[in-house]
C-alpha cells in the first residue's frame, strides 16, 4: 500500500477547489519538479452520476482531466511554482489541454490513480504529461499546461486599495 504524504487536509490547504469540484483524496507519491501521484476513489455519491448517464454511470472525461490538472498543480505549488515577481503567492490555473485520450470509462467503484511528469516550466507556464489509471490499465492520457495568474482580489479588497491610494 503506498504511504499517504498529503491527506485531504493538506489538498484543501494547497488547492483553493471544494467539494463537489475538488477530484483528488490524497497524494501518495511526489518529487518536486519532476513527478506526482495521487488517488481519486471513484464512488456512487458523487454528484456527477445522478446526471451523466444515470442508467449507465461513468466518470465523465472532462472530470478526469479535471483531476488529473488539479493533482499537476499540485505539484506546481509544492514544487514552488506558485511565486509571484512580487512574492506573493499566485493562483495557479489550468491553461491548456494536448493530445487527450480516453481509453477506458470510469465507473464507480474504480480507484482512480492520478500522475503527472512536469515536462517543463517557462515563465509562469507549466507543460505536464499526465495520465489516469485504474487497476493498473490508462483511463486516460493527455499533455496539460498550467499557468500562474495573480490571486484573484474581491471587491472590498480592491476597495481598501483604491482607499489607500486616495489617502
Amino acid at each position: 500500500m503506498d504511504q499517504v504524504l498529503m491527506d485531504i487536509n493538506d489538498i484543501c490547504a494547497t488547492l483553493p477547489h471544494r467539494y463537489p469540484f475538488l477530484l483528488v483524496d490524497k497524494i501518495v507519491a511526489i518529487e518536486n519538479n519532476v513527478f506526482i501521484r495521487g488517488i481519486k476513489n471513484v464512488t456512487m455519491n458523487e454528484p456527477f452520476f445522478t446526471g451523466h448517464f444515470p442508467d449507465y454511470p461513468v466518470m465523465p472525461g472532462v472530470l478526469v482531466i479535471e483531476a488529473l490538472a488539479q493533482a499537476a498543480v499540485i505539484l506546481a505549488y509544492k514544487s514552488g511554482s506558485s511565486k509571484m515577481p512580487d512574492g506573493e503567492r499566485g493562483i495557479i490555473l489550468f491553461a491548456g489541454i494536448d493530445e487527450a485520450r480516453f481509453k477506458r470509462q470510469v465507473i464507480p467503484g474504480d480507484v482512480l490513480v492520478l500522475e503527472a511528469e512536469m515536462i517543463r516550466t517557462t515563465r509562469g507556464v507549466g507543460k505536464y504529461k499526465a495520465r489516469a489509471l485504474v487497476d493498473g490499465k490508462v483511463a486516460c492520457e493527455a499533455v496539460l499546461m498550467a499557468a500562474l495568474r495573480p490571486p484573484l482580489r474581491s471587491a472590498a479588497q480592491k476597495t481598501a486599495e483604491a482607499q489607500q491610494v486616495i489617502d
